[in-house]
């Protein structure tokens, strides 16, 4: 990829950020119905020397706070002094969805499925519009940091677009536990991002609404893996081992009832061996959950009671 021979000027909403400043800046985007007025907060961190402009976001949903407070934590230990190109940061996109505790905005629409969005659409749609105008023009690539969603417990996993060069690179960099290809959803903002010729490479942790130290430890360690190996970080950060699978599978729930798990996330497991059970409330009936194959568990749903049909093992191999 080429670069120009001095570090550009970044300009969003009106304001700039010459090569050699930092600033916080915000993306107006609506008001609550009380007037108070809603922005998206937007750190960017504009080196003197050239190099690439990474987005480094969180809180695409609102609930999903574990990428918050990675990029929060980040910020306050200042670990973005970067030696050249640019950094901007994103720590709650969605800032709607995170004060009502919600993964969407208010209407119930998500604004993952809503790019690249229309500026007399609807609040999700509306959010989408002013963040693809002023955001991706910006960047070369970036990080998208999420949660699972519900009550599922995501093992530090990496997605990629597959046939996607640099957002297999990005996945590789950050060097999570896992790492695997996954395909473009409609309306979500990688879709969009990838139309536009900016790879952007999905950390997914933890699950919503829920600290996890081990994967915020990650993300933070993962994140300066990327910028260490695109030559922004002078400081090598420490290495974790990471297994890329090429084969996912849901196992779902055989019947309805209260779900056991036997496993805990991110284990080997052997072909046969007992996951868990869902099992009824008078310990008369049970279904035995097993493993489909030699591989990985990535994903479980801490949901106690569950329908049949329920995903309740992400597993891979």
């Amino acid at each position: 990829m080429h670069f120009e021979e001095e570090n550009r000027t970044i300009t969003i909403n009106g304001d700039s950020v010459a090569p050699g400043q930092n600033k916080l800046l915000r993306i107006e985007i609506a008001r609550l119905p009380t007037g108070t007025l809603i922005d998206i907060p937007v750190h960017v961190f504009n080196a003197k020397k050239k190099g690439p402009t990474v987005l480094l976001q969180a809180g695409l949903h609102g609930d999903e706070i574990n990428g918050v407070e990675t990029l929060r934590r980040m910020l306050e230990n200042g670990d973005l002094s970067i030696s050249k190109g640019a950094v901007i940061v994103v720590p709650i996109l969605n800032v709607f969805g995170f004060i009502h505790f919600s993964r969407d905005v208010p209407d119930g629409k998500d604004v993952n499925r809503s790019f690249p969005g229309t500026k007399t659409g609807s609040l999700a749609s509306r959010i989408a519009y002013h963040y693809t105008q002023e955001i991706l023009p910006q960047i070369d690539f970036g990080l998208d940091l999420h949660t699972g969603g519900g009550q599922r417990h995501n093992f530090p996993q990496m997605r990629y677009t597959e046939g996607d060069e640099m957002s297999l690179k990005l996945a590789m960099l950050f060097n999570a536990p896992f790492a695997f290809a996954s395909n473009l959803i409609s309306g979500s903002f990688r879709k969009a991002a990838h139309k536009l010729g900016k790879p952007i490479a999905v950390y997914e942790a933890g699950e919503s609404m829920r600290f996890d130290e081990s994967a915020i430890e990650i993300g933070i360690k993962g994140v300066k893996n990327v910028l260490f190996g695109l030559g922004m970080l002078l400081d090598k950060p420490e290495q974790i081992p990471s297994i890329s699978l090429e084969y996912r599978k849901w196992l779902r729930a055989p019947r309805a009832g209260m779900f056991i798990p036997e496993i805990k996330n991110g284990k080997r497991m052997k072909k046969g061996q007992l996951l868990g059970m869902v099992t009824d409330t008078y310990a008369k009936k049970h279904k035995k959950i097993k493993a489909p194959f030699d591989g990985h568990i990535i994903c479980i749903n801490h949901q106690a009671v569950v329908n049949q049909g329920d995903a309740l093992f992400h597993v891979g191999r």
